[in-house]
């Protein structure tokens, strides 16, 4: 027998444990406009961080960077947390609007805190001239009718003695200063960031730095399309997207900084999904072709390979290195070995050819033991990952072994991560993305009173405690019902 309740008193819902329809509308609408206000509000940070003397010009002292930054991530975390539970319809359109926002954002004043974005420039203008970007430094006599006020300018960080000589060939370099970073080495940017180099200059040819970062938003954003329909093509939450779309990483090294890793990260990303689905040797070569023009953009995607393999694996690997070579060939042909540029130069002027860079390696061990120890970590964690990776997410697998290389190396560079976030938005691992803010408090570290090995130490060492602690209680959970990233078609 049922026993009838009393009626409810007037103005109020029923209590039947379920959100009444009103509830179920207000939900929504009050997380879509917390997450419309963390873009606004990451938006303003970004151009807090782009140009803090214009915007707020009374907030000064060393650490207010630090204070935009660390302020911008945790933005990113609970607007990132409210579009995850937000329909996938309304999701998708703020993820987008973020995506395009928060880059351009970033990108409302020239670079902050890096200037390869000049070398880019420089780069593009060399090859405009016919002239290959491997052959000369750019303090070379040969290259002195390529000058302008604007990347060789009165005064600037980077100056050329007038008795300063080619490293390479001994012969005397032209004096004078400038805005490009190590004017009297070569570069080391492969030949596919070169090609979009020379794009970007040929379609812009006076237009400094604004069109580089427009590039490389433009790129942020295609990746931030990519994941939306790729995720769903996978059956996976579209919504992960907002990891990259909104992460502060994103937006300040694409669109202020204009690195050109973001274009690695989005022929990586298209490489990935292509070759989790490559039923067929023309999508394994397709995935392969992808892959290695990624690499042929920056090295790093290289650090992904191991993960690819367990499908067609002679195939994918040939794909890969055929395609590096084949782009590689012309400059081979052009200038031969110059084509390495400063890559071992710069390994050695960063202290990881000693192992004095290795920071949370030397806690343990000697300096000397350090480059050792690291290659041989990262060789048995790529071998792990080349052997259990899941041939359907190879991100998984490519997460933990681009993380630990990033954690081994401890850089004090944000970009670097560019790669990671891509992976942790693809495979949901979001645990990596201290790695990521980790990179922040190495670069900063000075500001706060820091010294920069400390503050790689710290921030490191942080994520470290993270990721494992995060991997530790995932394996205790009990798995049950659908896949935790799978969502209704």
């Amino acid at each position: 027998m049922t026993v009838p309740q009393p009626p409810a008193p007037p103005g109020t819902a029923p209590d039947n444990g379920r959100a009444t329809p009103h509830g179920r509308w207000r939900r929504p609408i009050g997380r879509g406009l917390a997450a419309a206000g963390a873009v606004a509000t990451g938006a303003a940070l970004a151009v807090l961080v782009a140009q803090p003397d214009a915007v707020a010009p009374r907030l000064t002292g060393p650490a207010r960077a630090v204070v935009f930054v660390g302020t911008a991530w945790l933005v990113f975390a609970v607007g990132g947390w409210q579009v995850r539970r937000l329909p996938v319809r309304t999701a998708t359109v703020l993820i987008v609007l973020g995506g395009t926002v928060l880059p351009l954002a970033a990108g409302s004043a020239p670079p902050r805190s890096s200037d390869d974005m000049y070398r880019y420039i420089w780069d593009g203008r060399v090859q405009s001239t016919g002239i290959d970007p491997y052959r000369y430094v750019p303090a070379a006599p040969e290259l002195v009718d390529q000058r302008d006020d604007f990347l060789w300018p009165v005064r600037a960080s980077w100056c050329v003695p007038a008795d300063a000589v080619d490293p390479d060939h001994g012969r005397p370099l032209a004096p004078g200063c400038t805005l490009i970073n190590r004017p009297t080495v070569h570069t080391v940017y492969p030949p596919a960031a070169q090609a979009i180099f020379a794009a970007v200059y040929l379609g812009w040819p006076s237009g400094r730095e604004a069109p580089l970062q427009r590039t490389m938003a433009g790129f942020a954003l295609a990746t931030t399309i990519l994941l939306l329909i790729g995720l769903r093509v996978m059956r996976a939450d579209p919504r992960l997207a907002v990891l990259w779309a909104w992460c502060p990483t994103v937006a300040l090294e694409a669109g202020n900084n204009a690195h050109v890793d973001v274009a690695a990260a989005f022929l990586t990303g298209l490489a990935l999904l292509v070759l989790a689905r490559a039923g067929t040797r023309r999508a394994g070569i397709l995935g392969g072709v992808l892959l290695g023009l990624a690499v042929a953009t920056k090295l790093t995607p290289l650090l992904v390979t191991p993960a690819v393999l367990r499908r067609r694996p002679v195939l994918v690997a040939t794909a890969v290195a055929g395609t590096v070579a084949l782009v590689y060939l012309p400059h081979v042909l052009a200038v031969g070995t110059q084509v390495v540029g400063y890559i071992p130069g710069y390994l050695n002027e960063e202290g990881y050819a000693s192992g004095g860079r290795f920071a949370l390696l030397t806690l343990f061990m000697p300096t000397a033991w350090a480059a050792p120890v690291a290659v041989a970590v990262l060789a048995a964690v790529a071998l792990r990952a080349g052997r259990t990776a899941e041939p359907d997410q190879p991100w998984l697998a490519a997460t933990t072994v681009t993380g630990t290389a990033l954690i081994i190396a401890a850089p004090t560079y944000p970009w670097y991560a560019l790669l990671l976030i891509l992976l942790v938005a693809l495979g949901g691992r979001t645990e990596w993305l201290a790695v990521a803010a980790a990179a922040y408090l190495a670069q900063y570290g000075p500001n706060l009173h820091l010294t920069t090995e400390s503050a790689q130490r710290i921030g490191y060492a942080a994520a470290v405690v993270t990721v494992v602690t995060v991997a530790v209680l995932r394996r205790r959970r009990t798995p049950s019902g659908p896949h935790p990233l799978s969502v209704d078609p």
